[in-house]
């Protein structure tokens, strides 16, 4: 799971749209290593901790690249704390859900579901910055969520209440992203990444801190120190999370947004290898069924928002 902020428009030349849509690719086809990496440490380590330790490595990774880039660390201050600090917060409550969700889920069915996510921004959109939804994509939107029901559906039996995860991620996710365009073209991308990492990181360490101090001892949140290969795997989650945002960082900022989003349905084509490869998960015959509904849905809401930029 993972999401970038939309650049600033431009004109894109056909080459490099081209390398944009290969960079699109490439980090769709290494993003779903995160989650199963995060899944494989489920079985040990608390979705709690291995969220932190994304959040954690990211911001170094974070701090390096600007260092590296610019020499400096300014690049990395926001204009706007707040706001910044507030999309952190809800991509790590997203991170908490989902990584909690792979600890029960297959890879493959995560993921598919969380994918309602343009289905909620769309009206989540439509309600608080009062974007113009017409009736075609509000259909989109029902469809969509109803291929996720396909899913959920036999999950909620196998799995219980853990299979609505991956929906509560898609929500906060859709908030993320709807602060994302509140923001639009005030930061660099390292100033928000490293603000989204902050502020995730800050919040599960207090989340954290708070267990620790109470002795909460709730199946699923107890959280105890790594050991030294754990540590590595929560590196490993926090790299390919630093490397897969810029690869989308970069895609978006040489092809429009709305060329490239459909080809982040191949993640779901990963995951489904990285699950089946790692831990034998298959899709069965109603999985793809859903997953197919929100594939579609998706590549529609993308063509209707490329129709209404050229008409705007």
């Amino acid at each position: 799971m993972t999401g970038a902020p939309s650049p600033t428009s431009r004109i894109s030349s056909k080459a490099d749209i081209l390398q944009g849509i290969l960079l699109m690719t490439l980090a769709m086809i290494i993003v779903p290593g995160m989650d199963t990496v995060a899944k494989y440490l489920s079985a040990t380590v608390a979705p709690l901790l291995i969220g932190f330790g994304r959040f954690f490595f990211q911001a170094v990774f974070t701090l390096l690249g600007a260092l590296m880039m610019t020499g400096g660390l300014r690049t990395l201050m926001p204009k706007r704390w707040g706001i910044n600090m507030l999309r952190g917060i809800f991509l790590a409550g997203a991170t908490f859900a989902f990584f909690t969700a792979l600890k029960v889920m297959p890879v493959a069915d995560a993921i598919a579901i969380f994918f309602i996510q343009p289905m909620v921004l769309t009206a989540l959109s439509a309600i608080f910055l009062k974007e113009q939804v017409g009736p075609r994509r509000w259909a989109a939107v029902v469809v969509g969520l109803i291929g996720a029901i396909m899913i959920i559906r036999p999950g909620f039996d196998a799995f219980g209440a853990a299979a609505l995860l991956p929906m509560v991620t898609a929500c906060l996710f859709a908030l993320y992203l709807l602060t994302t365009r509140i923001l639009a073209g005030e930061d660099s991308m390292l100033s928000m990444q490293f603000t989204t990492s902050l502020g995730g990181g800050l919040t599960l360490a207090i989340v954290i801190a708070v267990i620790a101090a109470f002795g909460v001892e709730t199946t699923g949140i107890i959280v105890a120190m790594p050991n030294s290969i754990e540590m590595s795997l929560l590196f490993a989650i926090g790299a390919i999370s630093f490397v897969s945002h810029g690869l989308i960082v970069k895609a978006l900022a040489l092809a429009p947004a709305s060329v490239i989003a459909p080809f982040n349905y191949l993640e779901i084509v990963s995951a489904t290898l990285f699950g089946f490869l790692v831990f034998g998960d298959f899709p069965d015959l109603m999985t793809w069924a859903g997953i197919a509904l929100i594939v579609a849905s998706g590549i529609y809401i993308a063509h209707r928002e490329r129709r209404r930029a050229a008409q705007g």
